[in-house]
């Protein structure tokens, strides 16, 4: 009598785990029910299963880009084991029993990551959004599992209640991007992310909360101590950082863009809990005084900022500030309806994209690469597209090292609070086996990424493959 090893994929994903759960399962039985020369013999080719070193998967004649370069490698062997990158070389690699995906000579590179991403808020509308909690995790289930199908196998979220979301999809529930969140987006009474009704004033203190907070996706903070509780319980909940709404934003109905939200000692709440807990403050604010005030509070990472000064960007610059900008989508500006304030705000901030752009590649600022997309499975779909418009500004090379070994290390700002232990955004030893078999030089190519279903072969998160297209 005699055992197989067991097979460790599924079509199109890596079983691993699941397949270790059987195998385990099975050997605890056969091990109960044989003695004797049948229970040598049973362990003789268990034994062999488990040396086999099934969980190994072995890249054959690929060419790196390692997130960091400007240069794909030589024809090169990446082996995997586990969930980490093992060993890379340019000789053949001796590996016994792992599984040989032949690269013919394509790319593989990272996965690539969104650092300005709103997981819950895509499929939805602001209404299924704000009051049916259970819908909203449903259809922002199915769409993480787009998000990874279109090779971004990380994402900060940076506004809403993605808690049981990233729960699900590390614990293998569903399949998705590991997500770096924030939580609720803190904003205060009339600031950006404050989509409460005029009927919902005045507010009562201790009263109920709207929908809105109820759901997380934003909260009202209208006092230094207020913000010190609420910041408190976005980590309780598992947040990675606090995102803050430092000045007016387009899309909330009732915050101009010129008005400064936060106050100075509210801000500096803020960041005081936020570095209790070991990590940091990420600020929305587009205008000279917000980005200022943002920075004396201490806040180390400023999103959008595209009607700031040049004096702000060498400020930035000088202080070593992390600067999120985003290539906003034309549908982003063109689908709000012509006529309203948030239309007005958005023809106003447009112009700006190019121009921060440009002053942040003269002054050398910390710049991470995000889309920042609300309420648009379509415009979704388009999120490589958007990253391939960087090249508008930049060489195919520093885009996606912006989208990879860049947005890492802003990730990694979160410091004990990471959930994801481990170097992400590179390929290199030691790194997490976060990658994406490209078919072409997308260095040569950056419109590569932005046909995912047709160019990226295969796709590996944590060292599983979730997709694979390379015939066999």
């Amino acid at each position: 009598m005699y055992l197989k090893c067991f097979e460790q994929r599924e079509t199109g994903k890596h079983a691993a785990s699941h397949a270790a759960a059987t195998f385990s399962l099975v050997r605890t039985t056969f091990v109960t029910l044989l003695s004797g020369r049948q229970l040598l013999a049973a362990a003789l080719v268990l034994g062999f299963c488990a040396t086999a070193s099934a969980d190994d998967i072995l890249f054959e004649n690929v060419r790196v880009f390692d997130g960091k370069g400007d240069a794909l490698s030589a024809p090169s062997n990446v082996l995997v084991k586990g969930n980490v990158i093992e060993r890379i070389s340019t000789d053949p690699i001796d590996a016994a029993g792992a599984e040989r995906i032949a690269g013919n000579g394509r790319t593989l590179m990272p996965g690539l990551i969104d650092a300005h991403w709103h997981a819950m808020l895509i499929a939805t509308t602001p209404a299924e959004a704000m009051s049916d909690i259970g819908f909203a995790n449903l259809a922002a289930g199915d769409e993480a599992t787009d998000t990874l199908m279109r090779g971004f196998t990380t994402v900060r979220d940076v506004g809403g209640p993605a808690f049981g979301l990233k729960r699900a999809i590390d614990r293998g529930i569903i399949e998705g991007p590991r997500i770096y969140p924030s939580g609720a987006m803190m904003t205060v009474t009339s600031g950006h992310g404050d989509f409460r009704e005029p009927s919902d004033l005045p507010r009562r203190v201790g009263g109920l909360f709207t929908p809105m907070e109820r759901t997380g996706g934003s909260i009202v903070v209208d006092s230094p101590d207020e913000v010190r509780l609420r910041a408190r319980e976005q980590f309780m909940q598992g947040a990675v950082l606090l995102k803050v709404t430092a000045g007016g934003g387009v899309s909330s109905p009732h915050s101009p863009l010129d008005v400064t939200t936060f106050t100075l000692p509210e801000l500096r709440a803020a960041v005081e809990i936020a570095e209790n807990w070991g990590t940091y403050v990420a600020a929305h604010a587009f205008t000279p005084e917000a980005i200022e005030m943002a920075i004396e509070a201490g806040v180390k990472n400023i999103e959008h900022g595209f009607l700031m000064s040049e004096e702000d960007a060498k400020l930035i610059a000088d202080k070593g500030i992390w600067l999120g900008l985003q290539p906003l989508h034309e549908a982003m500006r063109t689908n709000l309806p012509e006529g309203s304030v948030e239309r007005a705000k958005a023809d106003e901030v447009w112009p700006g994209i190019d121009r921060t752009y440009r002053l942040a590649k003269k002054y050398k600022i910390n710049t991470t690469w995000g889309t920042d997309i609300l309420f648009s499975r379509a415009l979704a779909t388009q999120q490589g597209a958007i990253l391939a418009s960087l090249s508008r500004w930049y060489t195919p090379a520093e885009a996606l090292a912006m989208a990879t070994g860049t947005n890492a290390e802003l990730l990694a700002l979160s410091g004990k609070r990471n959930p994801y232990p481990g170097k992400l955004g590179v390929v290199e030893e030691g790194a997490l086996a976060d990658l994406l078999l490209v078919e072409g030089n997308p260095l040569e190519n950056l419109d590569l990424v932005a046909d995912p279903a047709n160019n990226f072969k295969i796709i590996m998160k944590d060292g599983k493959i979730y997709k694979n297209t390379v015939a066999k």
